[in-house]
C-alpha cells in the first residue's frame, strides 16, 4: 500500500502545484487513500520531496530527482540554503568540516543529506558547523572541492 501511495504522491505533485501537506493529504483522501498528517509527513521525507519555487514565485513540492534534472536558471533549494549558510570547508583525513553562519549548520546539513553523494558515511550537525565522514581521504578531498563551489 505504501508503494502505491508513493507512486500516487509523485503523480499528484507532478500534475498539481502542491505547496502544503494538508493539500497533499486531501488529494490522497480524494484518491481513496486513508492517510493521516503523520503518514503524509513521513512519505514526504521518504520520497525526499523538497519545495521549489516556480517561475511565477509560487512554492510547490517536487521530487529531488525532478529538481536535479529540471532545466531552470533558478537555484535549487540545495544551492540556495547551502550558499547562504556556509563560510568555509576544510578537511583532515577522511573527515570534512563545514563552517556555517551561526544557527545555519543544521539546515545546511539537512539539504546536504538530501543529495546522493558518493562515499559519504554520515553527517553530524552542530550550531555553526557540520561534519561529513567520508569513506576515504581521496573521497574527502573530492567532496571538499565540490562544496567549495557553493561558497560565496
Amino acid at each position: 500500500m505504501k508503494n502505491l501511495r508513493h507512486v500516487k504522491i509523485l503523480e499528484i505533485i507532478e500534475k498539481h502545484s502542491i505547496d502544503r501537506q494538508d493539500d497533499l493529504l486531501q488529494r490522497l483522501k480524494n484518491e481513496g487513500f486513508e492517510v493521516t498528517q503523520a503518514t503524509v509527513s513521513r512519505d514526504i521525507r521518504q520520497l525526499r520531496l523538497i519545495k521549489t519555487t516556480t517561475s511565477d514565485g509560487v512554492f510547490k513540492y517536487t521530487s529531488l530527482a525532478a529538481n536535479k534534472t529540471a532545466n531552470t536558471s533558478e537555484p535549487s533549494r540545495f544551492e540556495t540554503i547551502f550558499s547562504a549558510s556556509m563560510i568555509s570547508v576544510d578537511g583532515a583525513g577522511n573527515t570534512v568540516m563545514v563552517k556555517c553562519h551561526n544557527g545555519m549548520a543544521s539546515a545546511a546539513c539537512e539539504v546536504f543529506d538530501l543529495v546522493e553523494w558518493d562515499d559519504v558515511v554520515g553527517t553530524l550537525a552542530g550550531e555553526n558547523t557540520f561534519i561529513i565522514l567520508m569513506r576515504s581521504d581521496d573521497a574527502a578531498s573530492l567532496i571538499i572541492e565540490k562544496i567549495k563551489k557553493y561558497i560565496k
